[in-house]
């Protein structure tokens, strides 16, 4: 009998965001109402409080947590770091109703949903731990030109200050 395991788990996707979230515990509990997240495990720390490590289903994918530890340099929240360079990207059936639903939740807007020049309706949120999500609804397939041109009359628009 062979115990051939497959290397990427099952409900897994090649990439998987692993978050650093002060409170990751609270924070869970907002991807579940924000998001509709589902959770699968969580493991508490020594302390049998803090998250060591978790796992949320949203969608179809899957999204790893634990909580900050400070004294290590490695593991910090985007509240300890003041600001993320990540942004995390969910493709939703009504970008609308999500981003209410968000709102709703705590989030606050960073983008208000708009029809994006390269086909999506797209908007962007910052949850309350300080990571932003981007939010999109696909609604045009377009060609690499058509995209350059809404790219170009998009940008033309902007003024000085770097606003349509």
């Amino acid at each position: 009998m062979s115990n051939q395991v497959n290397p990427i788990p099952e409900g897994f996707r090649t990439i998987t965001p692993h978050m650093v979230v002060r409170n990751a515990g609270e924070a869970m509990e907002f991807y579940k109402k924000a998001f509709g997240a589902e959770e699968v495990c969580r493991m508490n720390g020594p302390d049998g409080k803090s998250v060591m490590h978790a796992e949320l289903k949203i969608g179809d994918s899957m999204l790893m947590l634990c909580d900050e530890w400070p004294q290590e340099p490695y593991c910090k929240s985007p509240q300890s770091l003041n600001g993320t360079s990540v942004t995390i990207s969910l493709y939703v059936e009504d970008v609308d109703a999500l981003y209410q639903r968000a709102l709703d939740a705590g989030a606050t807007t960073v983008m208000p949903p708009m029809d994006a020049f390269w086909g999506d309706r797209y908007g962007k949120v910052s949850d309350p731990y300080g990571h932003q999500w981007g939010l999109a609804t696909h609604k045009q397939d377009l060609t690499p030109e058509e995209i350059g041109k809404g790219a170009e009359e998009f940008f033309a628009s902007m003024g000085s200050c770097g606003q349509p």
